[in-house]
Protein backbone atom coordinates (compact mmCIF):
# COMPACT_ATOMS: atom_id res chain seq x y z
CA UNK A 1 0.00 0.00 0.00
CA UNK A 2 2.84 2.36 1.19
CA UNK A 3 4.26 1.50 -2.11
CA UNK A 4 2.18 2.69 -4.17
CA UNK A 5 1.73 5.57 -2.28
CA UNK A 6 4.83 6.97 -2.75
CA UNK A 7 4.60 6.01 -6.66
CA UNK A 8 1.46 8.23 -6.61
CA UNK A 9 3.38 10.88 -4.76
CA UNK A 10 6.29 11.01 -7.12
CA UNK A 11 3.52 11.49 -10.15
CA UNK A 12 1.93 14.55 -8.28
CA UNK A 13 4.93 16.14 -7.28
CA UNK A 14 4.71 18.51 -10.22
CA UNK A 15 1.05 18.92 -9.60
CA UNK A 16 2.44 19.95 -6.11
CA UNK A 17 4.70 22.15 -7.28
CA UNK A 18 2.61 24.45 -9.37
CA UNK A 19 0.16 24.13 -7.16
CA UNK A 20 1.94 26.01 -4.56
CA UNK A 21 3.24 28.21 -6.93
CA UNK A 22 -0.26 29.20 -8.07
CA UNK A 23 -0.88 29.68 -4.16
CA UNK A 24 1.96 31.85 -4.37
CA UNK A 25 0.30 34.13 -6.35
CA UNK A 26 -2.90 34.37 -4.95
CA UNK A 27 -1.71 34.69 -1.46
CA UNK A 28 2.05 35.81 -1.42
CA UNK A 29 3.14 34.59 2.14
CA UNK A 30 2.94 30.97 0.94
CA UNK A 31 5.98 32.33 -1.59
CA UNK A 32 8.21 32.92 1.55
CA UNK A 33 10.44 30.23 1.78
CA UNK A 34 8.79 27.91 -0.72
CA UNK A 35 11.62 25.61 -0.88
CA UNK A 36 11.14 24.06 2.39
CA UNK A 37 8.39 22.45 1.56
CA UNK A 38 10.55 19.99 -0.76
CA UNK A 39 13.32 19.84 1.71
CA UNK A 40 15.80 22.51 0.84
CA UNK A 41 16.68 25.19 4.09
CA UNK A 42 18.87 28.01 4.58
CA UNK A 43 19.91 27.00 8.36
CA UNK A 44 22.39 24.41 8.30
CA UNK A 45 22.15 21.27 9.23
CA UNK A 46 21.48 20.29 12.69
CA UNK A 47 23.37 17.70 14.72
CA UNK A 48 20.29 16.48 16.32
CA UNK A 49 16.99 18.09 17.56
CA UNK A 50 13.84 17.49 19.29
CA UNK A 51 10.89 17.84 16.37
CA UNK A 52 7.26 19.56 16.99
CA UNK A 53 4.52 20.00 14.29
CA UNK A 54 2.09 22.22 14.50
CA UNK A 55 -0.06 22.35 11.74
CA UNK A 56 -1.85 26.40 12.11
CA UNK A 57 -2.54 28.88 14.52
CA UNK A 58 -4.53 27.10 16.72
CA UNK A 59 -2.15 23.92 17.19
CA UNK A 60 0.97 26.34 17.97
CA UNK A 61 -0.90 28.09 20.61
CA UNK A 62 -1.57 24.74 22.19
CA UNK A 63 1.86 23.57 21.64
CA UNK A 64 3.23 26.70 23.13
CA UNK A 65 3.22 25.56 26.74
CA UNK A 66 4.87 22.26 25.43
CA UNK A 67 7.67 23.87 23.73
CA UNK A 68 8.46 26.24 26.56
CA UNK A 69 8.87 23.67 28.81
CA UNK A 70 10.94 21.00 26.59
CA UNK A 71 13.41 24.52 26.31
CA UNK A 72 13.44 24.23 29.70
CA UNK A 73 13.75 20.80 30.84
CA UNK A 74 16.81 20.62 28.02
CA UNK A 75 18.21 24.26 27.16
CA UNK A 76 21.03 22.24 25.48
CA UNK A 77 18.85 20.55 22.80
CA UNK A 78 17.75 22.38 19.76
CA UNK A 79 13.91 22.67 19.17
CA UNK A 80 12.46 22.52 15.70
CA UNK A 81 8.73 23.64 15.09
CA UNK A 82 7.28 22.91 11.88
CA UNK A 83 3.85 24.18 10.47
CA UNK A 84 1.70 23.85 7.66
CA UNK A 85 0.61 27.67 7.25
CA UNK A 86 2.12 30.99 6.69
CA UNK A 87 -0.28 31.95 9.74
CA UNK A 88 1.22 29.56 12.08
CA UNK A 89 4.50 30.61 11.08
CA UNK A 90 3.93 33.72 12.07
CA UNK A 91 2.63 32.92 15.72
CA UNK A 92 5.72 30.84 15.88
CA UNK A 93 8.46 33.73 15.18
CA UNK A 94 6.28 35.95 17.46
CA UNK A 95 6.58 33.76 20.49
CA UNK A 96 9.71 32.33 20.12
CA UNK A 97 11.75 34.31 18.18
CA UNK A 98 15.09 32.61 17.00
CA UNK A 99 15.14 30.69 20.20
CA UNK A 100 13.39 27.96 18.03
CA UNK A 101 13.76 26.67 14.74
CA UNK A 102 11.50 27.11 12.30
CA UNK A 103 10.53 25.24 9.06
CA UNK A 104 7.61 24.33 7.06
CA UNK A 105 6.92 20.73 6.90
CA UNK A 106 7.99 19.17 3.98
CA UNK A 107 5.67 17.22 1.61
CA UNK A 108 5.52 13.27 2.54
CA UNK A 109 7.02 11.89 -0.58
CA UNK A 110 9.88 9.75 0.47
CA UNK A 111 12.95 11.80 -1.22
CA UNK A 112 11.77 15.08 0.27
CA UNK A 113 11.52 13.41 3.49
CA UNK A 114 14.55 12.12 3.72
CA UNK A 115 16.24 14.92 2.71
CA UNK A 116 14.50 16.59 5.93
CA UNK A 117 15.41 14.12 8.57
CA UNK A 118 18.73 14.54 7.19
CA UNK A 119 18.65 17.95 7.65
CA UNK A 120 16.90 18.40 10.69
CA UNK A 121 18.32 15.20 12.68
CA UNK A 122 15.54 14.32 14.97
CA UNK A 123 16.05 12.02 18.62
CA UNK A 124 11.93 12.80 19.28
CA UNK A 125 8.90 14.02 16.81
CA UNK A 126 6.12 15.22 18.66
CA UNK A 127 2.92 15.99 16.35
CA UNK A 128 -0.10 18.28 17.47
CA UNK A 129 -3.55 16.13 17.85
CA UNK A 130 -4.87 14.65 14.07
CA UNK A 131 -1.19 15.02 10.97
CA UNK A 132 -0.83 11.37 9.97
CA UNK A 133 1.70 11.30 7.27
CA UNK A 134 2.62 7.34 6.04
CA UNK A 135 5.75 8.40 4.74
CA UNK A 136 7.33 10.70 7.18
CA UNK A 137 5.89 7.65 10.03
CA UNK A 138 8.07 5.01 8.38
CA UNK A 139 10.86 7.15 8.12
CA UNK A 140 10.73 7.86 11.90
CA UNK A 141 10.36 4.02 11.99
CA UNK A 142 13.18 3.00 10.05
CA UNK A 143 15.20 5.37 11.74
CA UNK A 144 14.22 4.34 14.80
CA UNK A 145 12.95 7.99 16.08
CA UNK A 146 10.30 7.94 18.64
CA UNK A 147 7.00 9.38 17.36
CA UNK A 148 4.30 10.82 19.87
CA UNK A 149 0.96 12.17 18.68
CA UNK A 150 0.00 14.66 21.40
CA UNK A 151 -3.22 15.94 22.00
CA UNK A 152 -4.29 13.08 19.73
CA UNK A 153 -8.05 13.38 18.47
CA UNK A 154 -10.04 12.53 15.83
CA UNK A 155 -13.65 14.11 15.54
CA UNK A 156 -17.07 12.20 15.62
CA UNK A 157 -17.77 13.66 12.19
CA UNK A 158 -14.15 12.89 11.00
CA UNK A 159 -14.09 9.02 11.82
CA UNK A 160 -16.53 7.48 9.00
CA UNK A 161 -13.79 9.21 6.30
CA UNK A 162 -10.59 8.09 8.03
CA UNK A 163 -12.69 4.48 8.36
CA UNK A 164 -12.44 4.03 4.39
CA UNK A 165 -8.77 4.00 4.53
CA UNK A 166 -8.21 2.27 7.60
CA UNK A 167 -6.12 -0.10 6.20
CA UNK A 168 -3.13 2.64 5.32
CA UNK A 169 -3.80 4.35 8.46
CA UNK A 170 -3.45 1.27 10.89
CA UNK A 171 -0.06 0.54 9.28
CA UNK A 172 0.52 4.43 9.73
CA UNK A 173 -0.65 4.78 13.58
CA UNK A 174 1.27 1.57 14.30
CA UNK A 175 4.53 3.31 14.10
CA UNK A 176 3.71 6.10 16.71
CA UNK A 177 5.50 5.25 19.75
CA UNK A 178 2.32 6.96 21.51
CA UNK A 179 -1.06 8.11 20.86
CA UNK A 180 -1.66 10.46 23.59
CA UNK A 181 -5.65 11.23 22.91
CA UNK A 182 -7.38 13.96 24.20
CA UNK A 183 -9.74 11.72 25.47
CA UNK A 184 -11.06 7.85 26.24
CA UNK A 185 -13.49 8.34 22.99
CA UNK A 186 -10.49 10.08 20.82
CA UNK A 187 -8.77 6.91 21.97
CA UNK A 188 -11.30 4.08 21.10
CA UNK A 189 -11.41 6.41 17.58
CA UNK A 190 -7.75 5.65 17.06
CA UNK A 191 -7.96 2.00 18.05
CA UNK A 192 -11.14 1.80 15.15
CA UNK A 193 -8.47 2.79 12.78
CA UNK A 194 -6.42 -0.24 13.74
CA UNK A 195 -3.90 1.49 16.60
CA UNK A 196 -2.81 -1.11 18.95
CA UNK A 197 -4.23 -1.01 22.22
CA UNK A 198 -0.52 -0.91 23.46
CA UNK A 199 0.30 2.51 21.98
CA UNK A 200 -2.82 4.72 22.58
CA UNK A 201 -3.26 6.52 26.00
CA UNK A 202 -5.52 9.33 27.00
CA UNK A 203 -3.41 12.02 28.14
CA UNK A 204 -5.64 14.94 27.74
CA UNK A 205 -5.72 18.08 25.88
CA UNK A 206 -2.96 20.99 26.45
CA UNK A 207 -5.18 23.86 25.59
CA UNK A 208 -7.35 22.63 29.30
CA UNK A 209 -3.96 23.38 31.44
CA UNK A 210 -4.26 27.03 30.95
CA UNK A 211 -8.17 26.39 32.19
CA UNK A 212 -7.84 28.54 35.40
CA UNK A 213 -10.62 29.21 38.07
CA UNK A 214 -10.24 30.13 41.76
CA UNK A 215 -10.66 27.98 44.40
CA UNK A 216 -13.31 29.33 46.00
CA UNK A 217 -15.59 31.21 43.78
CA UNK A 218 -18.19 28.14 43.67
CA UNK A 219 -18.61 29.10 47.16
CA UNK A 220 -18.83 33.09 46.70
CA UNK A 221 -21.21 32.60 43.77
CA UNK A 222 -23.62 30.52 45.78
CA UNK A 223 -23.26 32.59 48.77
CA UNK A 224 -23.99 35.58 46.16
CA UNK A 225 -27.08 34.01 44.89
CA UNK A 226 -28.50 33.11 47.84
CA UNK A 227 -28.27 36.63 49.59
CA UNK A 228 -29.97 38.52 46.69
CA UNK A 229 -31.94 35.90 44.99
CA UNK A 230 -32.81 33.16 46.72
CA UNK A 231 -34.27 29.85 44.56
CA UNK A 232 -34.99 32.22 41.55
CA UNK A 233 -33.73 30.53 38.32
CA UNK A 234 -30.81 32.49 36.51
CA UNK A 235 -29.18 32.42 33.37
CA UNK A 236 -25.82 34.58 32.12
CA UNK A 237 -25.28 35.90 28.68
CA UNK A 238 -20.95 36.21 28.95
CA UNK A 239 -18.68 37.94 26.77
CA UNK A 240 -21.85 39.26 24.56
CA UNK A 241 -21.08 41.46 21.55
CA UNK A 242 -22.64 43.98 19.67
CA UNK A 243 -25.56 42.62 17.78
CA UNK A 244 -25.70 40.05 20.61
CA UNK A 245 -27.15 42.05 23.49
CA UNK A 246 -30.25 43.04 22.00
CA UNK A 247 -31.07 39.50 21.12
CA UNK A 248 -30.37 38.19 24.52
CA UNK A 249 -32.92 40.79 26.00
CA UNK A 250 -35.86 39.89 23.16
CA UNK A 251 -35.02 36.33 24.70
CA UNK A 252 -35.01 37.38 27.92
CA UNK A 253 -38.66 39.03 27.98
CA UNK A 254 -40.17 35.91 25.86
CA UNK A 255 -38.66 33.33 28.86
CA UNK A 256 -40.03 36.01 31.13
CA UNK A 257 -43.49 34.95 30.43
CA UNK A 258 -43.07 31.11 31.32
CA UNK A 259 -40.65 32.13 34.55
CA UNK A 260 -41.95 35.62 35.76
CA UNK A 261 -39.26 35.34 38.13
CA UNK A 262 -36.17 34.73 35.45
CA UNK A 263 -32.76 36.65 36.71
CA UNK A 264 -30.44 37.52 33.59
CA UNK A 265 -26.56 38.51 34.58
CA UNK A 266 -25.92 39.99 31.07
CA UNK A 267 -21.94 40.38 30.87
CA UNK A 268 -20.67 42.39 28.04
CA UNK A 269 -17.25 41.23 27.02
CA UNK A 270 -15.69 45.10 26.22
CA UNK A 271 -15.96 47.77 29.06
CA UNK A 272 -16.04 50.78 26.32
CA UNK A 273 -19.20 49.49 25.57
CA UNK A 274 -20.69 48.99 29.27
CA UNK A 275 -22.83 52.56 29.26
CA UNK A 276 -24.43 51.66 25.50
CA UNK A 277 -25.31 48.05 26.73
CA UNK A 278 -27.00 50.34 30.13
CA UNK A 279 -28.73 52.48 27.31
CA UNK A 280 -29.88 49.25 25.76
CA UNK A 281 -31.37 48.14 29.42
CA UNK A 282 -33.04 52.06 29.98
CA UNK A 283 -34.84 51.36 26.40
CA UNK A 284 -35.74 47.66 27.08
CA UNK A 285 -38.27 48.22 29.78
CA UNK A 286 -36.97 45.16 31.75
CA UNK A 287 -36.21 46.59 35.77
CA UNK A 288 -32.70 46.05 36.02
CA UNK A 289 -29.78 46.99 38.37
CA UNK A 290 -25.99 47.73 37.48
CA UNK A 291 -23.08 45.86 39.50
CA UNK A 292 -20.69 48.59 39.44
CA UNK A 293 -23.00 50.79 41.22
CA UNK A 294 -23.39 48.75 44.24
CA UNK A 295 -27.30 48.66 43.67
CA UNK A 296 -28.70 46.04 45.14
CA UNK A 297 -31.59 43.66 43.71
CA UNK A 298 -34.88 43.91 44.28
CA UNK A 299 -37.12 41.29 44.35
CA UNK A 300 -38.66 42.79 40.71
CA UNK A 301 -35.23 42.69 39.13
CA UNK A 302 -35.12 40.96 35.60
CA UNK A 303 -31.71 41.75 35.07
CA UNK A 304 -28.00 42.68 36.23
CA UNK A 305 -25.38 44.48 34.54
CA UNK A 306 -22.11 43.14 35.55
CA UNK A 307 -19.78 45.89 34.23
CA UNK A 308 -16.73 44.96 36.37
CA UNK A 309 -13.69 43.37 35.64
CA UNK A 310 -13.09 40.05 37.19
CA UNK A 311 -16.15 38.92 38.29
CA UNK A 312 -17.43 36.81 35.55
CA UNK A 313 -16.28 33.30 37.10
CA UNK A 314 -18.02 34.47 40.56
CA UNK A 315 -21.48 35.24 38.37
CA UNK A 316 -21.12 32.06 36.35
CA UNK A 317 -21.27 30.02 39.46
CA UNK A 318 -24.42 32.05 40.34
CA UNK A 319 -26.15 30.88 37.69
CA UNK A 320 -27.97 27.81 36.43
CA UNK A 321 -27.57 28.09 32.22
CA UNK A 322 -24.80 29.63 30.59
CA UNK A 323 -25.27 31.40 26.98
CA UNK A 324 -21.13 32.43 26.07
CA UNK A 325 -21.35 35.49 23.48
CA UNK A 326 -19.66 36.32 20.31
CA UNK A 327 -20.87 33.20 18.90
CA UNK A 328 -24.57 34.30 17.49
CA UNK A 329 -22.03 36.88 15.75
CA UNK A 330 -18.59 35.77 14.00
CA UNK A 331 -16.26 36.77 16.33
CA UNK A 332 -15.30 32.95 17.07
CA UNK A 333 -16.93 32.34 20.79
CA UNK A 334 -14.76 32.75 23.94
CA UNK A 335 -13.83 30.38 26.58
CA UNK A 336 -16.40 27.63 27.25
CA UNK A 337 -13.62 25.94 29.57
CA UNK A 338 -14.68 28.48 32.39
CA UNK A 339 -18.69 27.47 32.72
CA UNK A 340 -18.01 23.86 32.17
CA UNK A 341 -15.42 23.67 35.10
CA UNK A 342 -18.56 25.10 36.91
CA UNK A 343 -20.59 22.32 36.21
CA UNK A 344 -22.70 24.60 33.54
CA UNK A 345 -25.06 23.82 30.51
CA UNK A 346 -23.49 25.46 27.64
CA UNK A 347 -25.91 27.38 24.88
CA UNK A 348 -23.36 28.68 21.58
CA UNK A 349 -23.95 30.33 18.44
CA UNK A 350 -22.60 28.46 15.55
CA UNK A 351 -19.58 30.42 15.50
CA UNK A 352 -17.04 28.67 17.65
CA UNK A 353 -14.56 28.85 15.46
CA UNK A 354 -11.78 30.07 18.02
CA UNK A 355 -12.14 26.47 19.60
CA UNK A 356 -13.59 24.11 17.33
CA UNK A 357 -12.32 20.86 19.11
CA UNK A 358 -13.68 21.65 22.90
CA UNK A 359 -17.28 22.72 20.92
CA UNK A 360 -17.09 19.39 19.60
CA UNK A 361 -15.75 18.12 22.88
CA UNK A 362 -18.34 19.52 24.92
CA UNK A 363 -21.09 18.81 22.23
CA UNK A 364 -20.47 15.61 22.34
CA UNK A 365 -20.94 14.87 26.24
CA UNK A 366 -24.15 17.22 25.75
CA UNK A 367 -22.91 20.09 27.92
CA UNK A 368 -23.13 21.81 24.93
CA UNK A 369 -25.72 23.03 22.63
CA UNK A 370 -25.39 24.98 19.53
CA UNK A 371 -27.89 27.26 18.66
CA UNK A 372 -28.14 29.50 15.30
CA UNK A 373 -30.16 32.30 15.67
CA UNK A 374 -32.51 33.93 18.57
CA UNK A 375 -35.55 31.54 18.69
CA UNK A 376 -33.54 28.68 19.05
CA UNK A 377 -31.47 30.30 21.96
CA UNK A 378 -34.62 30.68 23.62
CA UNK A 379 -35.92 27.40 23.11
CA UNK A 380 -32.51 25.98 24.52
CA UNK A 381 -32.39 28.13 27.49
CA UNK A 382 -36.65 27.14 28.31
CA UNK A 383 -35.66 23.68 27.89
CA UNK A 384 -32.58 23.79 30.17
CA UNK A 385 -35.55 25.59 32.92
CA UNK A 386 -37.87 23.24 32.42
CA UNK A 387 -35.44 19.39 32.65
CA UNK A 388 -33.44 20.38 35.58
CA UNK A 389 -32.15 16.64 35.42
CA UNK A 390 -31.08 17.61 31.74
CA UNK A 391 -29.14 20.72 32.75
CA UNK A 392 -27.49 19.16 35.97
CA UNK A 393 -26.32 15.67 33.63
CA UNK A 394 -25.20 18.12 31.11
CA UNK A 395 -23.24 20.39 33.54
CA UNK A 396 -22.09 17.53 35.11
CA UNK A 397 -20.09 16.02 31.74
CA UNK A 398 -18.62 19.06 31.50
CA UNK A 399 -16.85 18.87 34.54
CA UNK A 400 -15.61 15.15 33.86
CA UNK A 401 -14.67 16.39 30.42
CA UNK A 402 -11.90 19.01 32.11
CA UNK A 403 -11.06 16.83 35.06
CA UNK A 404 -10.48 14.64 32.09
CA UNK A 405 -7.96 16.50 30.14
CA UNK A 406 -6.33 18.61 33.06
CA UNK A 407 -2.97 18.21 34.16
CA UNK A 408 -1.89 16.76 30.27
CA UNK A 409 0.93 18.89 29.81
CA UNK A 410 2.56 17.20 33.07
CA UNK A 411 2.08 13.87 31.21
CA UNK A 412 2.87 14.29 28.57
CA UNK A 413 6.26 15.90 29.45
CA UNK A 414 6.72 12.31 31.63
CA UNK A 415 6.41 10.32 28.94
CA UNK A 416 8.98 12.62 26.64
CA UNK A 417 11.52 12.32 29.50
CA UNK A 418 11.24 8.12 30.02
CA UNK A 419 11.36 8.58 25.93
CA UNK A 420 14.86 10.63 25.84
CA UNK A 421 16.12 8.96 28.75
Amino acid sequence: MRFLLALLAYLLLPLMFFAMLWRGIRAPSYRKRFSERFGFYRFKSLQQSIWVHAVSVGEVQAAIPLIKRLQHTYPDETIVVTTQTPTGSERVKKVFGDSVVHCYVPYDVPIIVQRFFKHIKPRLALIMETEIWPHIYATCAKQKIPIIIASARISPRSIQSYLRFKVLFRETLNQATLIAAQTSRDAERFKMLGASEQIVSVVGNLKFDFMFVPSNVQEKGREYRNKYFSDRPSWIAASTHAGEEGLVLDVHKELLQSYPDLVLFLVPRHPDRFRQVESMLKRSGLEYCVRSKDEMPQATTAVMLIDTLGELPMFYAASDIAFVGGSLVPIGGHNLLEPAALSLPIVVGPHTFNAPEISEMLEEVGTLEMVSDQNELCEAVQKLLEDTELATLAGNAGREVIAENYGALDKLLNIVKNILN
